[in-house]
């Protein structure tokens, strides 16, 4: 996708192959929240940097993020009731012949604004104030089957949207491209993942492709202790929660081993197996190095430390998409940050299902299978 070209039916056909709202609820009311909240995070974003001025320094980042979430709720409404976005945006026609788009709404390049105008947040809430007229007078959202009154109102919502990105200089067509590529990071066509990162290397250098590892605990006096064995040689140090109030964090090995077993990656079990990509130095210090080490076990600390307000995700096949976003930005400049989101909500809910198994249990032989990216946890007899 090239945000210099990529036309406006092209992006409301990729954003329905991404739309997780379709069903969940009757009618319009699920998509127009979700644009109404996405208005409130654009009107947060200003207020941040006219506050913080220079102290908030992802603005830009964030501001593009949001009116591409802004922009994929209008265009998914609009699908949903079978209204296209050049529909939409007719005013912006000059010429009858092509499709339009985005470089069309916005002729002249938008220029990076390091603040945002006053101009922004008189618009925005123009934008605020039309996303909300979509309710009708008994406060309900108004009806798909009422085509004329919805194609009125979504016009004026994507004008007043169009009018605070060129005053926000941001351009739509680059935050269009940003939001498909995210969405598809979460929810692919297709889910392939990415080749194994030591895949060149020598095979004594690779993460095992099969691999068991024990894991059990012992007892010592009054004190729990958590070991582990794989083929009969005992691997690592023994593990505590070390923490005044116990919370079985001495098993939270379950999620380093589901991050080799699923992402490929894992600094931390790479030193455990002695499988170090020692041929090239600098992915040797970089890679696998103690910076790499304590960047997973931040990781893993903070998904822990998530996963517990939340019973461990037992029950769930989701995780939510800012601790996805979050865990991204931790492995920002490893290997790792290539793993599209997917990938670690995969590695996350396999990480948690192995963890209370082995907190249930206090003892269970792991499996991992890096071919089929893939863990499962097995009974281990005393």
């Amino acid at each position: 996708m090239d945000a210099s070209t990529i036309t406006l039916n092209d992006y409301q056909t990729a954003a329905k192959t991404t739309d997780k709202t379709h069903g969940k609820a009757t009618g319009l009311g699920l998509p127009i929240l979700g644009l109404f909240g996405e208005t409130g995070s654009l009107l947060s974003e200003v207020k941040k940097k006219q506050r913080d001025a220079n102290a908030y320094d992802s603005y830009e980042r964030g501001v593009l993020e949001e009116f591409g979430d802004a922009l994929w709720y209008l265009a998914i409404i609009a699908a949903q009731a079978d209204i296209s976005l050049e529909e939409l945006a007719a005013d912006f026609r000059h010429s009858p012949d092509g499709p339009l788009t985005f470089l069309q709404l916005q002729p002249q390049p938008s220029l990076r604004l390091p603040f945002p105008t006053p101009e922004v947040s008189r618009t925005l809430l123009k934008l605020a104030n039309a996303v909300g007229n979509l309710a009708n007078e008994h406060g309900e959202a108004v009806s798909k089957t009422d085509r004329p009154l919805l194609l009125s109102k979504l016009s004026v919502i994507f004008r007043n949207l169009i009018d605070a990105a060129t005053e926000a200089g941001v351009t739509l067509g680059d935050a269009a491209v940003r939001n498909i590529l995210k969405a598809r990071d979460k929810w692919p066509l297709e889910r392939m993942p990415p080749a194994l990162f030591d895949i060149d290397f020598l095979p004594e250098e690779q993460l095992p492709r099969h691999l068991e590892i024990e894991i059990f605990e012992r007892l010592s006096g009054e004190k729990a202790y958590v070991y582990q064995r794989c083929n009969g040689v005992n691997i690592g140090d023994r593990l505590t929660d070390n923490n005044i109030v116990e919370d079985f964090y001495r098993f939270h090995d379950a999620f380093h081993y589901a991050y080799a077993a699923v992402l490929g990656w894992s600094p931390v079990t790479r030193a455990l197996l002695k499988v170090k990509r020692k041929s090239k130095t600098k992915v040797d210090d970089g890679e696998d190095g103690l910076r790499a080490i304590i960047v997973e076990e931040g990781v893993a600390a903070y998904v822990f430390s998530r996963a517990k307000e939340h019973g461990f995700f037992e029950s769930r096949d989701e995780v939510d998409l800012n601790l996805l976003k979050t865990v991204k930005g931790f492995v920002h400049g490893f290997e790792s940050e290539t793993c599209p989101l997917w990938l670690w909500e995969q590695a996350i809910l396999t990480g948690n299902s192995t963890y209370r198994y082995l907190k249930e249990h206090r003892r269970g032989r792991l499996v991992l299978d890096l071919d089929k990216r893939s863990m499962t946890v097995q009974e281990l007899a005393p």
